[in-house]
């Protein structure tokens, strides 16, 4: 009987080249990725294009990380030519799998003989679907609505049965295990479509749910504000505190969402999570230690946190407040200049909020990703200097190299 040995893949999103960096250089097994529009997150990155590929499997091999393309969106007629054109891409790139949900990209996608993953839009929640799509798929996400106790007992009866995908080995399952969560049953949602003609499920969501509502009674007028909860808007999925129990159920695969959040969003959830994972297997895995990554994960966006339904529960928390939670916000400075890489001196422009010695500053860039340290020393027109404004130039010593595309912020309490 075949038995799994791997460890948990790590995968993280990547909305554009600086959060792709991110993932890279903070631990990712693998990201995901959407190329044009036909993608679940069409709206909320700025997406990579077909000629962006070659580069994106370029910069992921040299760190030995998997690629993944998603094209998970409800699929028309019309864009049958496009899905076609985008696997040709993905395959002459060297796209490791395809995420697809439509069977049209499924069967497109196999009879090019690229990997498919299955998305979690299928909402696949037994053991008989798994069956199904291991005809086609290696990799399937189950949908986000089942408990571990059902996610267990999936992986228990893939290995009982030994259901194999086409490559001849065993399914893997994955898993969402942070980030934003949707009211409706694994993101299939028609608000946006109801309200602005601009479909969710075409990764166009103009996210209704995560506004305030006043309910009015159609006979009488009267009006009720719906006070303290955003009631459609769930709190984030958070598992770091109870990941020891994800990784009990034989989850192969480890997701974070956020294809359209900033790239230091991307560093910091990746980095969290990968040395959970690892602390697991190395048996340092401590109460003291998830207090310290959710201390670290509640610094970028996050709608305040929650277990999702893996626990068992049936409804969600909702949000408080609109927006983002964060304890911490970046707030913009300057661009990167240029880079002396015998000193490892870092030239920036300041353009607009001042910094001074002791702040957190951040550099965010497409091949630097999202770099934080603390600012210790710093010139100013070429004079040593305990504050930077305004039309100055400034230099730090980093120890990264910059580049003229790079931004420069500080991160202050939110």
């Amino acid at each position: 009987m075949t038995k799994r040995m791997d460890r948990m893949e790590l995968m993280a999103p990547a909305g554009n080249f600086e959060s792709l960096q991110a993932a890279l250089e903070n631990g990712a097994d693998s990201v995901y990725f959407g190329v044009e529009q036909l993608n679940m997150r069409a709206r909320a990155s700025i997406n990579f294009t077909m000629d962006d590929l070659p580069e994106i499997v370029r910069k992921c091999e040299e760190k030995n990380v998997r690629t993944y393309l998603t094209l998970n969106t409800i699929i028309y007629d019309h864009d049958l030519s496009l899905i076609k054109a985008l696997l040709s891409a993905a395959k002459e790139a060297g796209v490791t799998a395809v995420i697809a949900s439509d069977q049209a990209v499924i069967a497109s996608a196999r009879s090019m003989g690229i990997d498919i993953h299955i998305s979690t839009q299928l909402n696949i929640t037994n053991i008989e679907t798994v069956k199904f799509y291991s005809l086609f798929a290696e990799t399937m996400v189950l949908s986000r609505e089942l408990s571990l106790r059902q996610v267990r007992k999936i992986t228990e009866q893939i290995e009982k049965e030994q259901i194999k995908g086409p490559s001849g080995e065993l399914v893997k399952i994955e898993i969402f295990g942070h980030g934003a969560l949707c009211m409706a049953v694994s993101g299939k949602c028609y608000l946006s479509l109801h309200s602005h003609n601009s479909s969710a499920n075409r990764g166009a969501c103009k996210q209704n749910c995560r506004k305030k509502y006043t309910v009015i009674d159609q006979e009488s007028g009267f009006e009720i504000e719906i006070d303290n909860e955003y009631m459609m808007s769930p709190k984030d999925l958070c598992t770091i505190n109870f990941l020891d129990e994800v990784m009990e159920a034989g989850v192969q695969v480890l997701k974070i969402e956020g294809r359209g959040r900033a790239p230091e969003y991307v560093a910091t959830v990746t980095k969290a999570y990968r040395e959970a994972i690892d602390s697991w297997y190395d048996g340092t895995y401590s109460e003291e230690k998830v207090e310290e990554w959710m201390e670290r994960l509640s610094t970028v966006y996050n709608r305040g946190f929650w277990s999702g339904y893996y626990l068992g529960q049936k409804m969600g928390e909702w949000s408080k407040t609109s927006g983002s939670q964060a304890t911490q916000k970046k707030v913009y400075v300057g661009k990167g200049m240029h880079y002396f890489p015998k000193a490892g001196i870092a030239e920036f422009q300041i353009e607009a909020y001042d910094i001074k010695v002791g702040d957190k500053i951040l550099v965010t860039g497409p091949t630097t990703g999202a770099k934080e340290i603390s600012l210790e020393e710093m010139y100013v027109n070429d004079q040593l200097s305990e504050k930077a404004t305004k039309g100055d130039s400034c230099t730090i010593k980093l120890p990264f190299r910059i580049r003229l595309s790079d931004k420069l912020y500080k991160l202050v309490e939110a």
